[in-house]
Formats: structure tokens, C-alpha cells, sequence
């Protein structure tokens, strides 16, 4: 049994990255408030303006995507899933490469919690306002950049935990999506590389989370 790979960033990320990273730290004091609402926002924000030509997709619609994922999982030497084959042929993955260092196909076999996040959300063609990227504090920090970050758990929200219980997006190690707040101290979650390097459903504490990002969804779930 392979033991559990966290997704706190791409095998390939350089500590110059993580210097970096923390000198343009973006602070958590600009997070939303804990009312935040996970679809639509402010109509002149830039996601906002990109929302306006992208295909109406409600939260349940992308989970039930991301739900249908499950059981899909790695080969031994952690690679083989269709999320690192689509991300290395993206145009984001030669970007990040150059900002992060290493080889393009450093990602075969890279951890890829987040590449199925973002797989799911190119999938649906929301990808502008859901962000892709293969390394969690950096997807993590364009949430908090966007003004898309915050405390409250939201069906389909993007869902970044710190086993060390940190609340910082530096301490980010994986990511997944919310599909509901258990209302107990847990939360049910769809995440890829999880448990031996597959997709599955979890219950996780929320003390494991170190924040929310909500995507600018295009349409609304009816009650």
C-alpha cells in the first residue's frame, strides 16, 4: 500500500519558488467575510467579466462531475490518470513550469489533487473562474487574489487543507472540492489523489482546512 502523497505542490517546485511564494504572500486579512456566497458576485469584478461568455454552470453540476471521477486512480509509480495527461498538455502547464522550475514531464508522476480540481473545471469550460494549477498554495493565493477566498463551506466550493491545522495559505498540503457541510465539524469532500492515489468521497474535520476558495459559478442551483 502506498502511503497517503499530499498535494502541497508539483514533484517538480523549487524552493526559489517557495521564497517567492511567501514574499508575494497575500494576506489573509482581505479573505471574504463568512457570508460569502459561492455563485455570482460583484458584476464589475474581472471574474465577473470573464463569467459573462463562459457556459452556465451551476455547483451541482460540477460535483456531479467531480463525483463521477470516483475510482479513478494512479498507477504504482503515481502517475497514469487522464488529470496529469490533460494537464501536461495544457498551455498552464508550460506557464507554471516556467515559474516553477523543472521539466514538463516532471508532471507525469507529480502529485495531482490539484490538477483534478482543475481538470473538472476546464471540463465544464469555467476554467477562467475556477483557476488551474498543479500546485495548491499558488491556486490557493489566486482565489485570495480574486477576492474568492473565505472561512464558510459551500457546495462547490474549492476546499484547502493543512494537516498541520494551519490556517495559512502557505501551509496549504491538498485540495479538493465541497459537496456539503456535515454540520457537525466535518465536511463531505470529492478529492483526487487521495488515500492510495485515487478519487474518492471523504469526511474530513474542518479543523484540517485552511480556507475556501469559491468559484464565480455562471448559474445557480434552484432550491
Amino acid at each position: 500500500m502506498r502511503a497517503l502523497k499530499t498535494c502541497i505542490r508539483a514533484a517538480l517546485v523549487t524552493g526559489a519558488l517557495a521564497s517567492a511564494v511567501a514574499a508575494g504572500s497575500v494576506a489573509t486579512a482581505h479573505a471574504q467575510s463568512a457570508d460569502h456566497i459561492v455563485a455570482g458576485g460583484t458584476s464589475t469584478t474581472p471574474l465577473a467579466k470573464e463569467a459573462a461568455g463562459l457556459p452556465k454552470v451551476s455547483p451541482s453540476q460540477l460535483l456531479k462531475l467531480a463525483e463521477s471521477q470516483v475510482g479513478v486512480r494512479e498507477n504504482a509509480l503515481g502517475g497514469g490518470t487522464k488529470f496529469q495527461a490533460w494537464y501536461m498538455s495544457s498551455p498552464r502547464a508550460q506557464q507554471t513550469v516556467a515559474r516553477d522550475g523543472g521539466a514538463l514531464a516532471d508532471y507525469a508522476n507529480a502529485p495531482w489533487c490539484d490538477m483534478f480540481v482543475s481538470w473538472v473545471g476546464n471540463q465544464l469550460g469555467i476554467r477562467p473562474v475556477l483557476g488551474w494549477d498543479a500546485y495548491t498554495v499558488a491556486h490557493a493565493r489566486w482565489f485570495a487574489q480574486n477576492n474568492r477566498w473565505g472561512t464558510v463551506p459551500k457546495p462547490g466550493a474549492v476546499v484547502f487543507f493543512s494537516w498541520s491545522g494551519s490556517k495559512s495559505i502557505d501551509g496549504i498540503d491538498h485540495v479538493g472540492f465541497v459537496i456539503k457541510d456535515n454540520g457537525d465539524g466535518t465536511i463531505k469532500t470529492v478529492e483526487g489523489n487521495t488515500g492510495n492515489g485515487v478519487v474518492e468521497i471523504r469526511t474530513r474535520p474542518t479543523s484540517s482546512v485552511a480556507g475556501y476558495g469559491y468559484p464565480y459559478y455562471t448559474a445557480n442551483d434552484t432550491a
